[in-house]
This record gives structure tokens, sequence and C-alpha cells, in this order.
């Protein structure tokens, strides 16, 4: 049966995304959000949606959908800047919707124990896309690292660097307030992934950070994990400048884990995973939210093991 959405964020970079997805698990996008009016990839997806750039016209209709139970909301999408999630994700709460959030689903464990009383409250569920789980080669790695232990840990590197323009630095994604930082913010559906395939994170350290990059280190149960995150272009290794403006690797042992591609029905496989009853929730972000909310809390340290070989760059 065909369950009615609202999405907050249309203006964003990942909203089509979610309108894609809503669309492809055959179901009704009722109304977007944004403050911004930005937003005519909606004529290509669902042009028939009701759209508002003020959030208390858009709440109202939304009380107004309640009084049909054809036009009730079945689901919130919250796609809006990291700072205003768990603001959106409580009043869709208190609408009487389930809630579908873009990650990091809130920047601390303590917003995400008040989540946790608010769903008590309304009896309605959080979910965090957090969709690398659900990519193949990632799900193959997961089980490789469960059906063949090895003597001590796995050795993994990650790397990620992801070019961004100057607007980057004049937009809500440059100021930490409302980012909560480059590792935050390009780099928490990553520590998710390395939480899902290697354990609990027992180690966390990290080596510099500015508001272009931050790198460290990582010890989970079954491995360890020296890491590089940037949006500066300089960063780049020399065998891709001038050829891709993004370079993403993840090795572990050695080997490097191709997994640049398939990402681009990875929402849709979320959202048919959430539809089914197997979406992922408050506790399942846990560990990503902690991991990201320990980085932004440590001071800079001399690497004391293990650190990426990019250091060297920014030191």
């Amino acid at each position: 049966m065909s369950k009615n959405f609202a999405l907050i964020g249309a203006s964003g970079y990942i909203a089509p995304r979610h309108m894609k997805a809503i669309k492809e698990t055959n179901n009704h996008l009722s109304v977007c959000y944004d403050k911004n009016d930005s937003v005519g990839i909606i004529d290509s997806i669902s042009p028939q949606s009701e759209f508002f750039t003020e959030f208390e016209r858009f709440y109202d209709f939304a009380h107004h959908l309640a009084r049909n139970s054809e036009t009730k909301l079945d689901y919130v999408a919250v796609c809006s800047p990291n700072y205003l999630h768990h603001s959106h994700i409580t009043a869709a709460l208190r609408l009487g919707c389930d809630v579908i959030c873009e990650k990091p689903l809130v920047p601390t464990s303590e917003l995400l124990d008040d989540l946790a009383i608010v769903e008590q409250e309304t009896g309605k569920r959080v979910y965090n896309i957090l969709q690398l789980r659900h990519h193949q080669a990632i799900l193959k790695l997961k089980e490789k690292v469960a059906k063949q232990p090895i003597e001590g840990k796995h050795q993994v590197e990650l790397t990620y660097i992801t070019s961004r323009g100057k607007w980057y630095m004049e937009s809500w994604k440059g100021d930490p307030r409302k980012s909560f930082g480059v590792a935050t913010n390009i780099g928490v559906h990553f520590f998710d992934m390395l939480h899902f395939i290697f354990g609990d994170l027992v180690k966390s350290e990290v080596h510099y950070v500015d508001e272009y990059k931050a790198c460290g280190y990582l010890e989970y149960e079954k491995a360890q994990v020296p890491w590089f995150l940037s949006i500066d272009a300089t960063d780049l290794p020399d065998s891709v400048i001038g050829k891709q403006t993004t370079f993403r690797s993840i090795t572990v042992d050695g080997d490097e884990i191709e997994f640049s591609g398939g990402f681009t029905d990875l929402h849709t496989v979320s959202y048919q995973e959430i539809l089914a009853g197997n979406g992922y929730g408050i506790e399942d972000a846990r560990h990503c939210v902690t991991t990201v909310e320990n980085i932004r809390a440590a001071s800079t340290v001399t690497p004391t093991g293990l650190s990426h070989p990019f250091l060297s760059r920014v030191n």
C-alpha cells in the first residue's frame, strides 16, 4: 500500500536521491519544504507535490493532511543541514510520522538519547540512512572478515578527498557550528562502515584538523585504521589530478576495496529496507555519532603508532 511522504530540505544536494527513492518504492511525495526555492528538480520527479518555503506553513499543511486517513503523512524525510536534524526529526515525530534522516543523524549521543525519548512519547520511529551498509562490496568484505579471522588485526587505510570550491566555506557546510566539521560531515558514514565490518572502536587519535581536512587513527576490535579526509583539491594524489575531483580509497591488508560504483541506488535500497521493517534506527547510528563526537572533542596529538601517509603533506 502506497505511503504518503513529506520531505524537509528539498533544495539540498542529497534531496533528489530521497525523491527518487520515494518514487521508485511506489510511494507518494505529498509535500516538500525548504527555505530556498531552487527546487526545480521536483518537476522531473514529483511535479504534483506541494511546496513551502516557510516551515510554519508546511507544518500547518501537514496537520491539515492528517484530518483525512488517505492523505495523512506516514513518513517525513529529513535532508536539511546537519544542525537542524534534531529539530526537524522531533517536529516530524510529533506530527505522528516515522522519520528517515540523512547522516549524521544528530551530532551528539545526548541528542540521540533525546530522540529516543521523543520516540517513546510519540510511538513513532527514526531511521538513519547508513547507505554503505547496503553496498555489495562492503557486504562482501564484512562476510570475508567474519569468515576468515587473522592473527592480530587487519591493516586498513581510509582516504577520502572530495574537492569543493570556494562556495563550500560560504555555505552552512563550511560553518562548524552547523556542519560540525569535515570529519563529521563527510566522514561519518565511513566511520559507520568501519564499525559495521570491524567491530567496536577501542582507540581514537586525531593527528591533524583544520577547516578543510582532518586525519587520525582509529583502532577497532578487528582493525587498525589510519584515516584522512579532505575537501581540498591540493590533497589529491598526483595520479588523479586533472582526471577526477574525488579520490576514494580503502585498502584492507594491502588490497584495494573497489566501491566507487554502486552508490546511485543505495538510497532506494535503504528505503526498501526501512519500508520492509529492516531499517537502521537510533542505536544503530550511536557508534558513528559517538566516534565523530569524540573526534571533534579531541586535541591533536603526535601519532603514538600508525599514521596516514598523507599526514606528512599537512604537517
